[in-house]
């Protein structure tokens, strides 16, 4: 069972959730993977040997919520554009359900170690190689190529899956480096974190490997997921209208500069 001061810590944390999932595409992978895997550690009689499958899979079905309805709420401002939604999804969400598949068989360990490198190395690539702190050009938005709306659809969605953290940090440098401004490409990552936080919620609620516990389907622990979602929910509905009034280049460096937060609290706390 959860602590009072337990859930609210989740509470406060699923209102960042909230400001991630709308600024920066984030359904709350790279947020809520930490915090549960935390809360979990604190508390006694729930920390476990499974804690990180839990914190990941807890995260996905959080994220199922919070990118449907950033989705609704982006696809009303009017920027959802479905060429570079479909078929990407669709190849998305078949290597979700590989991924999942693939982090139910891993052992806690080599999940948090791949969670951190998965960090790092995104950090390096946005700000090392040219295209998504500033978008150059002046050609405009160009299409997905087929080999990266295939291969790299299925990529997305293996190691977005496995690590409970969505698509957004792979597909908005994605689309970052095709043209598109920061307020699009965040707002495209939330449609494209829908199938990975279904496949992977689905996969991770009913995997046979998941000891019985009161409380969780499979590896989804319920109550932090009500406690995320209370909190990630109203602040969705009241940060919609901030992802447009953020000029781009401050965008684009504060996506980075969150990630590199969650790398230390990472790090720091011995995930």
């Amino acid at each position: 069972m959860f602590t009072l001061s337990s859930f609210l810590t989740l509470l406060l944390f699923g209102c960042l959730t909230g400001v991630t999932t709308v600024l920066f595409g984030f359904g709350g992978g790279f947020v809520t993977v930490p915090v549960v895997y935390g809360v979990l550690g604190a508390t006694a009689h729930d920390g476990s040997a499974d804690a990180m499958h839990v914190a990941i899979a807890t995260s996905t079905a959080v994220m199922v919520v919070n990118a449907v309805s950033a989705t609704a709420a982006q696809h009303r401002a009017g920027r959802i554009r479905r060429e570079y939604v479909w078929p990407l999804a669709g190849y998305v969400l078949l290597g979700a359900a590989l991924g999942s598949l693939v982090a139910t068989r891993l052992g806690d360990t080599v999940l948090r170690v791949l969670f951190a490198g998965y960090l790092l190395v995104t950090i390096a690539d946005s700000v090392l190689r040219k295209g998504f702190l500033a978008v150059g050009g002046d050609g405009g938005p160009r299409p997905l190529g087929r080999f990266t709306t295939t291969l790299g659809g299925v990529g997305i969605g293996t190691v977005a899956a496995s690590l409970g953290v969505g698509g957004s940090v792979m597909t908005v440098p994605l689309l970052r480096r095709r043209g598109l401004p920061m307020a699009t490409a965040t707002a495209l990552a939330n449609p494209l974190s829908v199938p990975v936080a279904l496949a992977g919620t689905l996969v991770y609620a009913l995997a046979p490997a998941a000891p019985a516990h009161t409380g969780r389907v499979g590896y989804v622990d319920l109550v932090a997921c009500a406690a995320l979602l209370c909190g990630s929910l109203p602040t969705i509905a009241v940060a919609r209208r901030l992802g447009a009034r953020v000029p781009d280049r401050i965008h684009s460096v504060a996506y980075v500069a969150l990630l590199v937060l969650v790398l230390a609290v990472t790090v720091a706390g011995g995930l």
